[in-house]
C-alpha cells in the first residue's frame, strides 16, 4: 500500500520529480539531505493518511497503469456489482451532505452507468420497427433525458439506445420493445374520433376485479401491493406504472361546466387526448345548446364562423384570394371554412382563453377588406337592397344586412323585416316559373 500511498502524496504535496535543480547545485557542504531533513511533514504517517484520503476524493490517486487496491476501476460486471455495493456502504458510513459523500454518489452514478452499458451493449439497432401498430423511429438524441414508458426507467440517451413512436410518441428503451403489450393511440383515434362525453364515469375496483384497468396488475386505494391511481377521463383506475400523475383537460367537464381545470389521467388517456386535442368533432349544439346562453365569447366565435362561411364563395371564384391563398390564414382550423357548429377541444381552450376571439376577429377583418376594398371583382359580387334601392353595396356577411334564405338575396336588416311582402327576387323567380312553358319532354 506504501508505494501506492507515496505518488498521490507527492502531488498533494505539488513536488515536482523532475525538478533536478537543488541537486546539480548540490546542497552545502556537498551532503545529500535525508528524506525526512527533505520535507519532514510529507513523510510523516498522520499527514500522509490525510493527503492520501483528500487525493480519493479527488479521483487522483487511481492508477491508470495497475490495479491499485481499494480502487472502484472494474473490468467486469461482476466486479461492477461489487464496486457499486461498496459505494453504497460508503455513503452510509460518511457524513451526511460531506464532500465525500457527496463525491461518492457521483462515483456510484459513473459505476452504474458502466454497469448499464455492460448490459447493454451497442449494436446496430434498425432506424424504424413496427410493432403493435407503433412505428418506432430510432432516436439520434444522446443529450435528453426522458423516461422509459415500458419499465417507467430513466433512458439515458448517451449510453442507451431507445426510439419513439412517430404516431403516439411512446418513449421506451430498445431493450423494451419487445416487451410492449399496448397497441398505438393514433389507430385509436382513427377508429374512434369521439370523446367520452360522461364525467368521471367510475365502476368502482371491485368492478375491475381490484386490478389495474390496463396492465391487469393488482392495486387497492391502500396502496398495497401497488397504489390504485383513477383516470379522471376514464374513470377507471390504473397502477402507477400505468398512470404517473399527468394532467389534462376533460372534454366533458368543459362542454358540461365550462371548466378547464387540468385533471389527474393515465398515460394512455393522456397520450388519446393529446392526440384528438385539434379535431373538430364536438358538436356543441348537439351535446349542449345551453351554453351559448351562458358564454358570450361563444356566441361571438359563431358569428364570426357564420361570416367566414359567407365569405368563402368569394374567395374560391376570384383568383387573386387563390393566389394569395388567404383561407390558409386559419391554419390549423380549416374546419371553419367547413361549417359553423363542430368545435375541436383546443378552440374551447382558445376560447376561454380570449386567444381564438383576438386571432379570428384579425383573419375576419383582413378577409373583408379584400372583399370590399381590395379586389374589384369581389366588390362587383356585392348587393343592392331592392327593397329601398338606396345605400352602398351590401355584402351578406355585413352587421347591418339580411340575407334571403331561400335565393340569398341581401337588403338591409330593417328594410326587409319592415317590410310585409316577400322577397322580390323570389317573388320574379316564382313568376319566371308560371310564365315559361312546360317543357314537352317533362311530360
Amino acid at each position: 500500500m506504501e508505494y501506492h500511498e507515496r505518488p498521490a502524496s507527492f502531488r498533494q504535496a505539488r513536488l515536482n520529480p523532475f525538478d533536478r535543480g537543488e541537486e546539480e547545485g548540490g546542497p552545502p557542504g556537498g551532503k545529500t539531505p535525508s528524506r525526512d531533513e527533505l520535507r519532514p511533514e510529507l513523510f510523516s504517517s498522520k499527514s500522509r493518511n490525510q493527503s492520501l484520503d483528500r487525493a480519493m476524493d479527488l479521483g487522483l490517486a487511481e492508477d491508470h497503469f495497475s490495479r491499485p487496491v481499494g480502487s472502484f476501476v472494474a473490468s467486469d460486471i461482476e466486479q461492477l456489482k461489487m464496486a457499486i455495493e461498496e459505494c453504497k456502504r460508503l455513503i452510509l458510513e460518511l457524513p451526511e451532505h460531506s464532500e465525500r459523500q457527496k463525491d461518492t454518489v457521483v462515483k456510484l452514478i459513473h459505476l452504474r452507468l458502466k454497469l448499464q452499458e455492460l448490459n447493454d451493449p451497442e449494436e446496430d439497432e434498425p432506424n424504424l420497427r413496427v410493432l403493435l401498430e407503433h412505428r418506432f423511429s430510432k432516436e439520434k438524441s444522446k443529450s435528453v433525458k426522458q423516461t422509459c414508458d415500458k419499465c417507467s426507467t430513466i433512458i439515458w440517451g448517451l449510453i442507451q439506445t431507445w426510439y419513439t413512436c412517430t404516431g403516439c410518441y411512446y418513449r421506451c428503451h430498445s431493450k423494451c420493445l419487445n416487451l410492449i403489450n399496448k397497441s398505438c393511440v393514433r389507430s385509436k383515434v382513427s377508429h374512434q374520433s369521439e370523446y367520452e362525453l360522461s364525467i368521471c364515469p367510475e365502476i368502482g375496483l371491485d368492478r375491475q376485479d381490484y386490478r389495474c384497468a390496463e396492465c391487469r396488475m393488482p392495486v387497492s386505494l391502500r396502496g398495497v401491493p401497488s397504489e390504485a391511481r383513477q383516470c379522471d377521463y376514464t374513470g377507471q383506475y390504473y397502477c402507477s406504472t400505468c398512470h404517473w400523475n399527468d394532467t389534462a383537460v376533460i372534454p366533458a367537464r368543459v362542454i358540461h361546466n365550462w371548466e378547464f381545470e387540468p385533471r389527474k389521467v393515465c398515460r394512455s388517456s393522456m397520450r388519446y387526448l393529446a392526440l384528438m386535442i385539434p379535431r373538430p368533432v364536438l358538436k356543441l349544439r348537439e351535446v349542449n345548446p345551453l351554453l351559448f346562453n351562458f358564454v358570450e365569447e361563444l356566441v361571438e366565435i359563431r358569428k364570426l364562423r357564420q361570416d367566414i362561411l359567407l365569405m368563402k364563395p368569394y374567395f374560391i371564384t376570384c383568383k387573386e384570394a387563390m393566389e394569395a391563398r388567404l383561407l390558409l390564414q386559419l391554419h390549423d382550423r380549416q374546419h371553419f371554412v367547413e361549417n359553423n357548429d363542430m368545435y375541436s377541444l383546443q378552440d374551447l381552450i382558445d376560447i376561454s382563453s380570449g386567444r381564438l376571439s383576438c386571432s379570428l376577429t384579425e383573419i375576419h377583418t383582413t378577409f373583408a377588406k379584400h372583399i370590399k376594398l381590395d379586389c374589384d371583382r369581389c366588390q362587383a359580387k356585392g348587393f343592392v337592397c331592392e327593397l329601398c334601392k338606396e345605400g352602398d353595396i351590401l355584402f351578406p356577411f355585413d352587421s347591418h344586412t339580411s340575407v334571403c334564405h331561400d335565393c340569398s338575396a341581401v337588403f338591409h336588416r330593417d328594410c326587409f323585416y319592415d317590410n310585409s311582402t316577400t322577397c322580390p327576387k323570389c317573388a320574379r323567380m316564382t313568376e319566371r316559373k308560371h310564365d315559361d312553358p312546360p317543357d314537352p319532354k317533362d311530360k
